[in-house]
């Protein structure tokens, strides 16, 4: 877009203190915004309001706090209640849990949708599209999953699994909660307690993927085309790959399968206005899809020494920018 063509963003995040400069994507999302010379505002979950069907937000400008290149975020402006529909896009950015606040706040954004503004991700696709669970449209990608309750149908799917499985929370994040489940465990009656809190909350029973030991991969998709990939290798001793649980990042390359998988997912996700999203495969199979906040793109621009408009950030926005052109 030309100099004329700035526009006003809003970012829906949590507290600016909780970015970390030197991790979190929505931050270069944010200075790749500045970059480009659109003026980025923020509001958390408790900012937003509805006046009857107009969708309002306690907004404050944001920028780095000082010329220092990993400067935190600071509010640049005092706050000012405007309408949504004021602005040219709405950033969700919201991390997880999807949770009475989250789902709330996505029927506020679809207000701010019906009033012509563009909201990504799409509102109604983010309370749809559990990051668990929306893998079973895709059955030949993904290893062997139920979801359960009872403690018998979670033994019988370990069982038919081969005697090891992975148990998920279904509205888990960030690699919390995540058990492993061996058939000869003397403690498995305790995970199944634990994972189905004694058969009141649903899990996520999948097949263990041998190839997980050696990390997953994170895809990042715009659009529902792949901009680049890392891969999350887990600590030594931990089962688990994700970042905040302390995987460690790994250059990568998107292999045959994987662009088997971005050209089944990709579609599924334009459809369904999610319009920047994470996939994370563990060998050959796809074991989730990650549209709420989804994160990585510091990783791979440090580990594939992107820079200028080679990031994932100036990708993001070239496409950004040409659907807000739309």
């Amino acid at each position: 877009m030309s100099p004329d063509e700035t526009v006003d963003v809003l970012f829906v995040l949590d507290p600016l203190s909780t970015l970390n400069p030197k991790a979190d994507t929505s931050y270069v999302m944010i200075t790749e915004a500045l970059h480009r010379g659109h003026r980025p505002w923020y509001a958390t979950l408790d900012d937003l309001m509805l006046d009857g069907e107009r969708a309002l937000a306690h907004a404050r400008r944001v920028a780095p706090r000082d010329a220092h290149p990993l400067a935190p975020m600071a509010d640049a402006s005092l706050p000012e209640l405007r309408s949504l529909e004021s602005f040219a896009l709405v950033l969700m950015r919201k991390d997880p849990p999807v949770d009475e606040s989250f789902v709330t706040a996505t029927w506020i954004l679809d207000r701010a949708k019906a009033s012509g503004t563009l909201v990504v991700n799409d509102p109604t696709g983010l309370r749809e599209l559990n990051e668990k669970l929306s893998i079973l449209a895709f059955p030949d990608l993904i290893p062997r999953t139920r979801l359960v309750r009872q403690t018998a149908d979670v033994r019988a799917a370990l069982a038919d699994f081969g005697g090891h499985m992975i148990l998920k929370p279904v509205y888990g994040f960030g690699g919390r909660e995540i058990l492993q489940g061996r058939i000869d465990d003397p403690n498995l009656s305790t995970l199944i307690e634990l994972a189905t809190h004694d058969g009141r909350r649903w899990t996520v029973a999948q097949e263990f993927v041998t190839a997980a030991r050696d990390g997953d991969k994170r895809i990042l998709l715009v659009d529902g085309e792949p901009i680049g990939a890392v891969m999350r290798v887990p600590a030594k001793g931990e089962l688990r790959n994700n970042f905040h649980a302390g995987g460690s990042p790994e250059t990568t390359e998107l292999n045959a399968r994987d662009r088997e998988i971005c050209a089944a997912v990709g579609p599924y996700l334009r459809e369904r206005g999610q319009f920047f999203a994470g996939i994370d495969v563990i060998g050959r199979h796809l074991t989730e899809i990650n549209v709420t906040s989804p994160t990585g793109m510091q990783e791979i621009n440090r580990l594939d020494g992107l820079e200028g408009g080679a990031t994932m950030q100036a990708r993001f926005w070239d496409q950004l920018e040409a659907r807000i052109r739309r």
